[in-house]
């Protein structure tokens, strides 16, 4: 068929080559007349005019004969002049009738030759299609052929299949039965159920999952281990070591020391009256009791305390103790130490490399020089934090100087929460919010203690710079009843636990590590990894530590015998 639709273009190619050329014979034809006829009217209109140019001189000179010869000889002249032109138009055309002649046998020939050249064309183009179809047609053959194979080839295995998958249904038949013979022998020799059989296995298996739940874990802590202690350590170890500080305990009472005995009568005054005036005007008490050369100021304000010390040591100094140079003096006291706030607050700035805050809130980093916290100075521990967030942040290649300030400002409401209600978290917000802090920076005072979910990687940052510097040896005390009470509960939570040797759990290291031993009869080797997470986990949950609590699981078993 493609042979056939080839040979068809081939002769529409031909006969449309033959009547383009009869089409320029014809047209060289129209042409060559229009000429001819063109040649024979232009020599009549020129004979014509001479003929009226004769006539009409002839009327201007009159009929005379001489006109009359005149009229002849211009007659003569104009059918000489007509004559020739019809042998000039005659040769014009037969010269016409020869140049289409010529121009007839070159496209004649020119026709024959384009017509011989697209022969040759598309013989070779039909040859080569005819070539390619047949190669073609071969390929097509081929693959029925080998298509043909696969079929038969698919009919053989599907029966082959049909006749496995019978054999294969009678052998697990025969394996069923023979399955539930072995099943009642097993009964009948074990002496156990069907029923009790599976609970013995599903006990066996619970004891592999809980052994390979072990590995898994210590697997899993291992290169975690691995992954993590290497640089939280160093970079824990840099920010410490960068920014370490010596800390000044300060407790709820200020000792002030007097030159003598009779000092304390004169603070006492008569009928107590300049005592009175001093706890008045201070809002601090005062302790006079047999402690030598020394009173006591006691209050739970700091920045009263600081001011009843400085103007009680002025009076002393001056010597001169009585109600109204007792007002004077705490006037002057209370303005020093506004100035004292406010440098030290700027200084605060300046160690820690923050700038741009607001007044009242460096204000309020001074009043932190005289807030306490188990005996560390907020203040302090305000710079260090600042410090050690901004160098964990440079390692973690976020925003420096944004942590630096967050570290700052993070227990920047412990300024004011002796005077107002709520927690130093919720004031220290509310001040940040008040002055326009970044939501960074108030996130992140929000969250150092867990009690929002931190939104940002210094919020983060700055949390663990918080307990970076809380944990550090040395920089904090707990009074004896908040330590005892913690190691119970630590205790307690250990005992909580089905398996635990109650007499036997032991916080050690100030409640850093607790030791718990276990019953090795409830407790397998491979299950004290669990618990020993479990207990961590439920360490974390239920208490507030610094720093890192260490559990311990231990399992001992003694077999003893005696020899006779």
């Amino acid at each position: 068929m493609m042979y056939n639709e080839m040979l068809g273009v081939q002769q529409f190619s031909l006969t449309s080559a033959l009547v383009g050329l009869i089409a320029g014979i014809v047209l060289m034809a129209v042409v060559l007349l229009i000429i001819l006829l063109a040649a024979r009217k232009s020599n009549a209109r020129k004979t014509e005019e001479m003929v009226r140019a004769a006539q009409d001189e002839a009327y201007d000179n009159g009929y005379t004969k001489g006109s009359a010869d005149g009229y002849e000889k211009r007659k003569l002249e104009a059918e000489a002049a007509i004559n020739t032109a019809e042998e000039e138009s005659r040769r014009i055309v037969l010269a016409a009738v020869k140049e289409g002649e010529n121009k007839k046998r070159e496209y004649v020939l020119q026709a024959k030759d384009e017509i011989r050249q697209l022969r040759s064309y598309l013989d070779k183009e039909v040859r080569e299609k005819r070539e390619e179809a047949q190669r073609k047609e071969a390929r097509l053959t081929n693959k029925e052929e080998l298509v043909d194979k696969k079929l038969d080839a698919l009919e053989k295995r599907e029966l082959a299949i049909k006749e496995n998958e019978g054999a294969a249904q009678a052998k697990l038949e025969e394996a069923n039965r023979f399955y539930e013979k072995q099943q009642k022998e097993l009964e009948k020799i074990a002496g156990l159920s069907a029923e009790q059989a599976r609970e013995l296995l599903l006990a066996n298996l619970d004891s592999e999952l809980t052994h390979d739940k072990a590995a898994l874990i210590r697997d899993y802590e291992a290169r975690l281990a691995d992954e993590k202690n290497e640089m939280a350590r160093e970079i824990i170890a840099t920010a410490i070591q960068q920014c370490a500080a010596d800390y000044v305990s300060d407790v709820t009472v200020t000792v002030v020391p007097i030159p003598n005995e009779e000092m304390k009568g004169r603070i006492i005054g008569r009928s107590g009256r300049n005592i009175n005036a001093i706890e008045t005007a201070t809002g601090v008490d005062l302790v006079i009791d047999d402690t030598p050369e020394a009173v006591i100021l006691s209050s739970y304000n700091p920045v009263r305390r600081e001011i009843a010390r400085i103007a009680l040591e002025k009076l002393i100094a001056d010597g001169r103790i009585h109600p109204g140079k007792i007002e004077e003096v705490v006037e002057k006291a209370k303005k020093e130490l506004d100035a004292t706030i406010r440098k030290e607050g700027e200084n605060a700035t300046f160690e820690a490399g923050v700038f741009g805050l607001n007044p009242e809130i460096i204000k309020l980093l001074g009043r932190l020089k005289y807030r306490t916290s188990y005996t560390q100075s907020v203040l302090i521990h305000s710079i260090e934090v600042s410090k050690i967030s901004g160098i964990i942040a440079a390692e973690l290649g976020v925003d420096v100087d944004l942590a630096k300030r967050a570290g700052l400002l993070h227990d920047i409401g412990k300024a004011v929460d002796f005077e107002n209600e709520g927690t130093h978290v919720d004031l220290g917000a509310e001040i940040a919010r008040k002055y326009k802090e970044n939501d960074v920076v108030i996130n992140a005072i929000m969250s150092h203690h867990g009690d929002v979910e931190p939104t940002s990687v210094i919020s983060v940052i700055v949390a663990a710079a918080d307990a970076i510097s809380a944990a550090r040896p040395g920089a904090r005390n707990e009074p004896l009843e908040s330590y005892v009470k913690r190691i119970e509960k630590l205790e307690n939570i250990c005992n909580s636990f089905k398996g635990v040797d109650a007499s036997k759990t032991f916080a050690i290291q100030a409640g850093r590590e607790v030791r718990v031993m276990v019953k090795p009869d409830e407790i397998s080797d491979d299950e004290m990894t669990v618990l020993s997470r479990d207990i961590a986990k439920k360490i974390e949950a239920e208490m507030q530590y610094p720093g890192q609590i260490k559990v311990t699981v231990i399992r001992e078993k003694r077999t003893t015998d005696t020899a006779k």
